[in-house]
């Protein structure tokens, strides 16, 4: 991802077209993203993160990345001079109904640069208190780098429901499974398993923001049955993924 140009970490709303997005830049300010409505990935070199509204990205000045919306999403972004949450990397944060609502409240119209500042302030301190009490999850898929790994990933992103094992996988990629095994945790940080179900819940979520049914995402992502789609869902987002197309 070539380092484009600088843009400045403003704080506001704005809409994104379902398939639109922003091209690679960076900020010399810390930025908080987070998409009130639709879904919102953000890459960077190392990985990608998909959140959904129960998920802000967290993102450190300095970091290039660039965004896409999938389904008709709200963008919005909080930008800060200071690093409350003393993080060095990209993360993805809990948003809890009070920290969607503060949020919301901070980046819309009514408290933009022109409103009372020492009110602005003050929601502003209340939601950064939330910020920090917000657990970070492990919504992010890293990008591998072996040439080897490189190829298996491309496979399963070409056809997320591909069901083959490592050693089967290994055989079209020239390496075998140990040697896959041992990469995926010095390249990746995870076992197979947790990347593949990592790829599947990135993929589920685009598919369930382009409007297809949790049945169909579940066949189209490789889960035996819709309800471990749904088990295995609620368990990474804290939430079904019937209550969060609602």
């Amino acid at each position: 991802m070539p380092k484009t140009r600088q843009r400045p970490a403003t704080t506001g709303q704005r809409p994104i077209e379902a398939g639109g997005g922003i091209e690679a830049h960076w900020h010399d300010r810390h930025q908080i993203v987070y998409a009130g409505r639709g879904v919102l990935s953000v890459t960077t070199d190392a990985g990608s993160w998909v959140a959904p509204a129960t998920r802000a990205i967290w993102i450190p000045a300095g970091t290039l990345h660039q965004h896409r919306a999938y389904g008709e999403t709200t963008l919005h972004t909080v930008g800060l001079q200071e690093n409350p949450l003393g993080m060095q990397t990209p993360s993805a944060l809990v948003v809890s109904p009070l920290l969607r609502e503060l949020i919301l409240a901070y980046t819309s119209d009514e408290y933009d640069e022109a409103a009372d500042p020492v009110e602005r302030g003050r929601l502003l301190a209340v939601l950064l208190d939330q910020l920090r009490r917000s657990p970070q999850r492990p919504t992010y898929l890293p990008t591998p780098r072996d040439p080897r790994l490189v190829a298996l990933c491309e496979l399963l992103k070409a056809e997320p429901s591909d069901g083959r094992t490592l050693t089967e996988l290994g055989r079209e990629v020239g390496a075998g499974e140990r040697t896959l095994s041992r990469l995926c945790k010095g390249d990746l940080g995870m076992t197979f398993p947790q990347w593949r179900t990592q790829l599947r819940l990135h993929e589920a979520l685009i598919l369930l923001a382009d409007g297809e049914s949790v049945t169909q995402v579940a066949h189209r992502t490789g889960w035996a049955s819709a309800s471990a789609f749904i088990d295995t869902f609620r368990r990474a987002f804290g939430h079904t993924p019937g209550s969060r197309r609602a």
